[in-house]
């Protein structure tokens, strides 16, 4: 049974309730993804790529008509210490927060992590000269 049929035919609030342990293929990058390893009851994204699928409005209500590429934008950390992804659907621009898995790729976190800093929206070049404006000195003591 393909995934819309599947949405048609379970009770509203389904996916709240019950674990999704359905293997997919992501979007994205090709690549077959399967529930064990998550850490949670419930894979949200690709651990490769770590892009998702525009399916839900609230957490597991299916409910986005959308069904557009949720691209990971960024990394936030929670209260508890725990990171999320931030994505960024590429049809409509919606925005949600979705806690890591265990088998997310490492790499592509500490690259969405660091993605500010390695691009500032100032040049580098001229930091100094910003900070004098600032009304510091300008000179970087290391």
């Amino acid at each position: 049974m393909n995934r819309e049929n599947k949405k048609k035919s379970l009770e509203k609030g389904y996916y709240k309730k019950y674990s999704c342990k359905e293997s997919f293929v992501c979007k994205v990058c090709g690549r077959t993804v399967v529930s064990e390893g998550a850490g949670s009851k419930h894979r949200n994204h690709c651990p490769y790529c770590l892009s998702s699928k525009h399916l839900d409005n609230e957490p597991g209500d299916r409910g986005a008509m959308c069904g557009g590429i949720m691209e990971p934008i960024s990394v936030w950390v929670r209260k508890n210490g725990e990171w999320a992804i931030i994505h960024r659907c590429r049809i409509c621009g919606a925005l949600s927060s979705n806690r890591i898995a265990a088998d997310d790729n490492p790499m592509k976190l500490m690259s969405l992590a660091m993605r500010p800093v390695s691009l500032p929206p100032f040049p580098l070049e001229r930091i100094e000269e910003m900070t004098k404006a600032m009304g510091g000195d300008g000179e970087l003591k290391w």
